[in-house]
């Protein structure tokens, strides 16, 4: 006999995209970037992938694979894929402003661009989700790119202007605020690995956006209640699930202590006491043998290769209990083209979740990565996180099985076991 285990009153359920990976049309320093690189992108592939996954995505060697172009056209299909989004259950929705499109000159706003997101949060709205609102998400316009982007000491000083014009003009219509989209992320393949622009390693560098970050998010966070004192604000966290190979081993145990610390606590600790919310974005588990990363042979991997460990997502989330604040998974999903490994993908992240809300974390609302197949920056169109399919020849829209699985949970607001 089934068990039904019941998620709390009012809670949101939903997907979440951002703007570079499905908008289309775009120009920053990213769609600069992937023109610049895309052949060299193409040529690597077979030194970077797995030969199932070369197999399986021949596209990856097709140099037009890593330029985003139109994407999903999402900035003009939105309104069918927001009723896609409602069909499927959904009451909350994540999405991004594109800030180069808000500010494509330093200090010159344009108007036209605040009114098209206006209509998407109002498209939301009279579908009865709860939108939620990302500023930045990891795009820097140009201008700004020639200043230095994000290791500029005055990047807080720009973020802070943008955020406070598009508070002003969208404050009325929003109560869920989210800064920064994973800064760690951007600081790790940015400034340590140097694979994502503007491609320089430099540990001081890494080290320093910490704190440029932590600032922007502050100040944001400061503007964002001064002119909408009941909003709700915090930013995107990226965790990850650490373990040692070694039990007791101290060079292992060392390892995750300090990614721990640089991935997990550090923004969260510069950040004390500017969250209204906590933000759990999980896709990694990470296990250490001195002095690096090795496999969990037993564990199902993701069409990227990535390690599928529903528990991590428990070990963080309870972790995150010592706050004493809201929490929101404003990302969680896989690449997974065939839908094999999905529906039980979302099931057993639920169910750890829901294991966490038990045992006294207050956790408030889900949101699946993501609705649609996107751009996915470097590695390009290839892999197909969505719970709904993209044809990116026809931009026809399919939902995926699995989406419909994950509607009935949204529906219900519960899990059946």
């Amino acid at each position: 006999m089934s068990e039904k285990l019941k998620f709390p009153d009012n809670f949101l359920w939903g997907a979440a995209t951002s703007a570079h990976q499905v908008e289309g049309g775009n120009r920053n320093d990213w769609s600069e970037w992937e023109k610049a690189n895309a052949e060299r992108l193409a040529k690597e592939a077979g030194s970077k992938w797995e030969k199932w996954q070369q197999d399986k995505f021949p596209e990856m060697f097709n140099s037009e694979n890593y330029v985003s172009g139109r994407a999903c056209d999402h900035y003009n299909r939105y309104e069918n894929d927001l009723d896609i989004a409602k069909e499927l259950g959904h009451n909350a929705h994540r999405f991004s402003v594109e800030w180069s499109r808000i500010e494509p000159e330093e200090g010159k706003f344009d108007e036209r661009e605040v009114e098209h997101y206006r209509k998407v949060i109002q498209a939301i709205k009279n579908r009865g989700m709860e939108p939620f609102v990302t500023l930045w998400h990891w795009t820097i316009p140009l201008w700004l790119e020639k200043k230095g982007g994000c290791e500029s000491r005055k990047f807080p000083e720009y973020f802070s202007k943008y955020s406070e014009y598009v508070a002003k003009k969208l404050g009325k219509e929003v109560k869920f605020w989210i800064t920064l989209n994973e800064p760690t992320s951007v600081i790790a393949s940015s400034y340590l690995t140097g694979v994502w622009p503007p491609q320089k390693k430099n540990i001081l560098k890494a080290w320093r956006l910490y704190k440029i970050f932590a600032r922007s998010h502050i100040r944001a966070y400061e503007i964002i209640h001064k002119n909408c004192p009941d909003a709700q604000v915090g930013f995107a966290n990226i965790l990850h699930s650490f373990e040692p190979y070694r039990r007791k081993w101290f060079l292992d145990e060392l390892m995750v202590r300090i990614g721990k610390y640089l991935t997990n606590r550090r923004m969260l600790n510069l950040t004390e006491g500017y969250n209204d919310f906590l933000t759990v974005q999980y896709y990694f588990h990470n296990r250490f043998r001195f002095p690096k990363k090795v496999r969990t042979e037993h564990l199902p991997v993701t069409d990227m290769n990535w390690e599928i460990f529903p528990h991590g997502i428990y070990r963080i989330i309870n972790k995150l209990k010592e706050h004493n604040l809201p929490i929101y998974i404003t990302e969680n999903g896989l690449a997974d083209a065939d839908d094999s490994k999905r529906q039980s993908f979302i099931f057993h992240h639920l169910w750890e979740m829901q294991r966490a809300i038990q045992d006294g974390a207050d956790v408030r609302g889900y949101f699946y990565w993501s609705l649609l197949d996107n751009f996915e920056w470097d590695k390009g169109f290839w892999p197909r996180f969505g719970l709904v399919e993209v044809d990116y020849k026809t931009l026809e829209r399919k939902i995926r099985p699995s989406a419909l699985k994950y509607a009935k949970i949204c529906r219900s607001n519960e899990l059946e076991v």
